[in-house]
């Protein structure tokens, strides 16, 4: 019974010397003899909670003291293996310290477990994928087979455009060996459509009015004849433009074109000056007799036999502030009477 203190201190020095703690410490785990201060008292030990400590293994009961707590050695094993469920990064406690109580190798600190769903909010956002574009628009949005045929639209169109300037040129030119020899291609491209006419820049623009007139001579059914009133049809083509947003060319320049060849091929007599002459004349009597047909000038059983073209001119008034004086009448030119071909009456009346 002596010897057990003895023995105790030296336990007591080898657990100093190992950095561990005294027999007399509140959380030793040594054995206290009988009688001495902390010893068990006797009788069977009183039930305990369990501990959140670690289970022992299957097959070997775990080393535990009288208290209930794990012995030295075994507390000295879980200090060098750290527990499964502690992050390698935690930080080892410093030696010399103590034993490590069961409540230190539980779950992670709260402030830890907090970090991961902002470290999971940071790897989605890096990883979301970008917004989708809007949709396409324009010649874009068109399938493969569309956009090809705009491809070749524009490129028709495109060298279209570049032809007929060139064409245009061409022909506003002075003469050059492209004109003399394709001047029959480039006059069929221009006329009528594409006339460049540089009466409006020049010093003395027109300042009349002309109006072409026709009045027929017809057979009747009962063999007699009689001759029409004047038939104003340049009139017609100014009440057919008027309000029409997109007059015909035949109605703008048709009649007034054949006119101004008429004049140009034919003398103050009225006779023809060359090949041209007959040529304008056959086409203006062509024109007259579809405008008669037209306003049906011949009744049925009748036929056209003679026609007679006139035209009448007068002058534009001067505005107001001007001081010009102009004369207001109208001038006649009364072209001859023309017979009608055979060909021409059967040709109407096809």
């Amino acid at each position: 019974m002596v010897l057990l203190p003895c023995v105790g201190r030296r336990k007591t020095d080898r657990n100093r010397k190992r950095g561990g703690m005294d027999v007399h410490d509140g959380g030793s785990n040594a054995l206290h003899g009988p009688g001495e201060p902390g010893a068990a008292p006797a009788g069977p030990p009183a039930p305990q909670a369990s501990s959140p400590g670690p289970a022992p293994t299957h097959g070997r009961p775990a080393d535990t003291t009288a208290h209930g707590r794990p012995s030295a050695h075994e507390q000295s094993s879980a200090q060098e293996q750290p527990s499964a469920a502690e992050p390698p990064h935690a930080a080892e406690p410093e030696s010399g310290t103590g034993p490590v109580s069961a409540a230190a190798s539980g779950p992670e600190p709260p402030a830890r477990a907090a970090y991961a769903p902002h470290a999971a909010e940071q790897a989605h956002a890096t990883l979301a994928p970008s917004a989708p574009p809007g949709p396409r628009t324009g010649v874009a949005a068109l399938s493969l087979r569309y956009r090809i045929v705009v491809a070749v639209a524009l490129a028709v169109v495109g060298v279209a455009v570049c032809v007929h300037i060139g064409m245009v040129f061409l022909h506003v030119a002075p003469s050059n060996t492209v004109t003399k020899q394709h001047g029959r291609a480039i006059d069929d491209w221009i006329y009528p459509e594409f006339e460049q006419n540089w009466k409006l820049f020049a010093p003395n623009p027109l300042q009349q009015n002309i109006a072409v007139q026709v009045r027929a001579q017809i057979d009747t059914a009962d063999g007699g004849t009689r001759t029409t009133g004047w038939y104003d049809l340049s009139a017609e083509d100014g009440r057919a433009i008027d309000g029409n947003l997109l007059p015909s060319h035949t109605q703008q320049n048709e009649l007034r074109r054949a006119w101004d060849f008429f004049v140009a091929t034919h003398g103050g007599d009225n006779r023809a000056m060359g090949l041209r002459g007959s040529l304008s004349e056959t086409y203006l009597r062509r024109i007259v007799l579809l405008r008669l047909d037209r306003e049906e000038a011949a009744g049925k059983g009748e036929a056209i036999d003679l026609v007679q073209i006139r035209s009448r001119t007068t002058n534009v008034r001067p505005p107001r502030w001007s001081d010009e004086k102009v004369s207001d009448q109208p001038v006649y030119r009364v072209l001859p009477w023309w017979s009608i071909p055979a060909e021409s009456t059967e040709g109407d009346a096809e």
